[in-house]
């Protein structure tokens, strides 16, 4: 068992990431500058938030296994198994559902097990459970001492470690544009931002609960209120993982004007939404959004080692 944090830095991680302009007339008509943070390119295994939320918890795990949460395509999961494997330490994905019903694997859990995560099925009862003492404790007894990580990765660490997110954008007034899942990111890049600027959060799920888990977080990783935030809950298209056809095409549009890879869980609908803010006027004429693009979309081609059973 490894006692010493790892080193991240030899990941080589492009920090900060680049920030480039977006010619699109679409903003440019009503005199908004469209600029695109490339969080994206700063590592093919861990891209993006995943990065940011990831790095302050891996350096507290010290080399200890990491439990973490997710659903059968998550993102997260597959980043902290890719993490794991390129760092060298165990990690173990709490998957929601039944495990006869995941049977033969997805390629994104594929990826997990090929990364040496070993996956643990829960009917979808105990995992809405997930945070229960009965639950945690269940857990901890089958895998012994663990860095729990939640679902999505977003805690006090993650909110800090995306604060450096802020901070690489701290400037005169602007937007600053994040699609937001469980809100750690949003939480720490208005923290980061200058006091001018302002965060705005995209969520790409039904519930409007995501207000006051920011403000819970931010509770929890600075003490109170950090930076101006807001959300705006149009632009989900109807939950998680749903994205009909008005999506994709705007998604294939993007990507052709600007060359840019579209991921759609998440950056298709922050551009989306983005765009229809600047056709109702929201941003003021002189004025610069930032777009953050968390991710790049994932071609389902298996890196690593060949899976393994993961029971």
């Amino acid at each position: 068992m490894h006692d010493e944090a790892p080193d991240l830095a030899r990941l080589r991680p492009v920090i900060p990431s680049p920030l480039r302009p977006a010619e699109d007339e679409r903003f440019a008509r009503h005199g908004v500058t469209l600029l695109l943070k490339r969080d994206d390119l700063i590592h093919p295994d861990l891209p993006g938030n995943k990065w940011r939320k990831l790095a302050l918890n891996l350096r507290a795990a010290a080399g200890r296994t990491v439990l973490t949460f997710g659903g059968a395509y998550s993102n997260h999961l597959r980043a902290t198994a890719a993490a794991g494997r390129l760092l060298g330490f165990p990690t173990v994905g709490v998957v929601r559902g039944d495990e006869l019903a995941h049977r033969p694997l997805n390629p994104s859990l594929a990826q997990c097990a090929a990364d040496g995560m070993r996956l643990h099925f829960v009917d979808r009862a105990t995992y809405r459970r997930k945070t229960s003492p009965e639950v945690l404790d269940g857990l901890l007894s089958l895998f012994s001492a663990c860095l729990v990580l939640p679902e999505g990765g977003s805690n006090a660490l993650a909110a800090q470690g995306c604060a450096a997110l802020g901070r690489e954008l701290r400037g005169p007034a602007g937007t600053v544009a994040v699609a937001c899942g469980t809100g750690g990111t949003l939480a720490g890049l208005a923290a980061g931002l200058g006091p001018e600027q302002r965060a705005l959060g995209i969520p790409v799920l039904r519930g409007g609960f995501l207000g006051d888990t920011v403000r819970a977080l931010q509770q929890e990783a600075f003490g109170g209120p950090a930076g101006r935030w807001s959300l705006d809950e149009r632009f989900h298209f109807g939950g998680y993982a749903r994205t009909p056809p008005e999506l994709h095409s705007f998604a294939d549009d993007f990507e052709d004007r600007h060359g840019l890879p579209v991921e759609r869980l998440y950056v298709a609908k922050l551009l989306y939404g983005l765009t229809v803010l600047a056709g109702e006027g929201a941003f003021a004429p002189g004025s610069t959004v930032t777009a953050v693009v968390t991710g790049a979309p994932w071609d389902g081609r298996p890196r690593g080692h060949a899976p393994s059973d993961s029971r």
